[in-house]
């Protein structure tokens, strides 16, 4: 049964595939074709949540090929994860869109290329062999661009699809010439054989598997929106909002999928991980900060995509793979909700709203709640046998995701404090530090298999590295806090301008891309 797996997670991709290629023009807004429609994103969902309940082990189908190179598909419980993602993401954005573009002449035009990408997307996460897997890729980057240019008389949405193309034809040359050497250096092509060799080879610090892996991060990074070519995700908001709901599902967290998928051979070459966490932590920060100028709803999400993102492959570059693969699932979730309600989020955000007793924290109270909530993270770590030592990335990985409670305790360390209200936000803290482990050590046990356990901690550099990451969210969490406090200064109403317009990285790109591909030429 276990080899079945594989041929019936097929199905999915094939349904989409049959039903976006139909060729009734108004398959998406008359009743049949929108039963249709329905249906196949329904039966996806369907089928990967029986392939989730049915995976006890890995599941592979024949190679359709000759020595090392074809087609193959691979089912385990990384791609079983994600396809019931894809899978409910896909179905939500499909009956989203179905009202959201309902009499818009372009309706069917747009269904046809949604369910084309997801059919690319789950085909990339079930292949086998990085011959199809490759071929997924570029049919991802192929099929989206034809949605972000779903409005092709607007230049925004044009020069957006140009900075995506770039970015993604670089990213495919990469990965297709990461491919051609690891074939040299293993002989092989398959997902699984590969991962087998490069566990049992001695091959770590070998210049072929290095480049390699360098050139498998630089692709992860390409799709994934790093600094500095993240701009296309800005003006993604040129599109219709079903798309930027549809990034999550798979395609802008692909990129973290590829090194989920490849990381037995990237922890062979040490730069490869280092690059990926340097410019994934930069990332985070400088989505972080950006994210807060932001006054359009959309353009603040995406900025903290481009964040979360960032600190998604600084969780990989780390060695926390199971801590990626929880983190892509729950952004995922929360950011295409996100999207599909920006419209009531002003509304959602001033019911939520209550004024600070104390208003804005001062600092001293900021670096006490920062101080005490790294503590609570050693605390539980600790409790839950994990030391600074033994275990770098999750430590400093928990003491961030609790620096988001910093202005909950700052503000109840208030001038005059109350000890109810200062013991229920250690209560709260605590709370939110205990489930964060108990998640990593659930997605730990549901990933074992597919993703290594972590990166090898040797000496003091993966602590050094971790601290180094504590202090820096640490610092811009009270950097945010004082651009709040000052905001009449001189200083802060610079920091303001230069971050509200993304320290002029996008700028740049703009006029690199006019300049090499200028507005007369012919648009597609």
């Amino acid at each position: 049964m276990i080899m079945l797996l594989p041929c019936l997670a097929a199905l999915a991709p094939l349904t989409l595939c049959l039903v976006g290629l139909l060729p009734f023009r108004r398959s998406a807004r008359d009743s049949v074709g929108r039963a249709i429609v329905a249906a196949a994103a329904a039966l996806v969902l369907v089928t990967a949540v029986g392939l989730a309940c049915a995976v006890v082990g890995p599941g592979r189908s024949p190679l359709l090929g000759g020595f090392g190179l074809g087609l193959s598909l691979h089912i385990d419980t990384l791609s079983a994860i994600l396809s019931v993602l894809v899978g409910f993401i896909g179905l939500v954005v499909v009956r989203y869109s179905r009202n959201y573009l309902d009499g818009d002449p372009g309706q069917a035009r747009f269904t046809r290329w949604l369910l084309l990408t997801l059919a690319s997307v789950l085909t990339l996460l079930i292949a086998g062999n990085l011959v199809l897997l490759i071929a997924a890729w570029i049919a991802t980057s192929a099929s989206l661009g034809r949605l972000l240019l779903f409005y092709d008389t607007r230049p925004a949405a044009i020069r957006a699809w140009r900075k995506k193309f770039v970015a993604s034809r670089v990213g495919d040359g990469c990965v297709a010439l990461a491919a051609v050497l690891l074939y040299l250096r293993f002989g092989t092509l398959e997902i699984a054989d590969l991962a087998t060799a490069a566990r049992n080879s001695g091959a770590s610090g070998s210049p072929v598997i290095t480049i390699a892996a360098l050139l498998i991060v630089t692709t992860a990074m390409l799709k994934s929106a790093q600094l500095p070519l993240h701009g296309w995700l800005i003006e993604v908001m040129e599109t219709p909002t079903p798309v930027s709901a549809l990034l999550h599902a798979g395609i802008i967290n692909a990129g973290g999928f590829l090194v989920l998928r490849l990381a037995d051979v990237l922890l062979l070459a040490t730069p490869a991980l280092d690059l990926l966490a340097v410019v994934g932590g930069v990332t985070a920060l400088f989505g972080s900060l950006v994210m807060l100028t932001q006054t359009s709803v959309k353009v603040q999400l995406a900025y903290s995509t481009v964040a979360q993102m960032g600190f998604m492959l600084l969780q990989c570059g780390l060695g926390a793979f199971s801590a990626a693969l929880l983190h892509i699932v729950a952004h995922s979730l929360y950011k295409a909700h996100a999207f599909l309600s920006s419209g009531s989020i002003v509304d959602l955000a001033r019911a939520s709203w209550t004024p600070s007793p104390g208003g804005q924290p001062h600092p001293a109270r900021l670096i006490m709640a920062l101080v005490g909530v790294v503590g609570l993270t050693l605390l539980i770590g600790w409790a839950r046998g994990m030391t600074p030592r033994g275990n770098p990335a999750q430590i400093a990985l928990g003491s961030v995701l609790l620096f988001g409670l910093v202005h909950l305790m700052a503000n109840a360390i208030d001038e005059r404090p109350n000890a109810f209200v200062v013991a229920r936000g250690i209560v709260t803290a605590a709370g939110v530090a205990a489930l964060y482990f108990a998640l990593q050590t659930a997605t730990a046990w549901l990933a074992a298999g597919s993703v290594p356990v972590g990166r090898p901690v040797d000496g003091t550099a993966p602590m050094l590295i971790a601290g180094l990451v504590v202090i820096s969210f640490a610092a811009v969490t009270l950097f945010q806090n004082q651009m709040m406090r000052r905001a009449d200064a001189p200083f802060w109403i610079a920091a303001y301008v230069h971050l509200r317009n993304g320290l002029y990285f996008n700028t740049l790109a703009n006029r690199l891309v006019l300049t090499l591909w200028p507005r007369t030429s012919t648009n597609p």
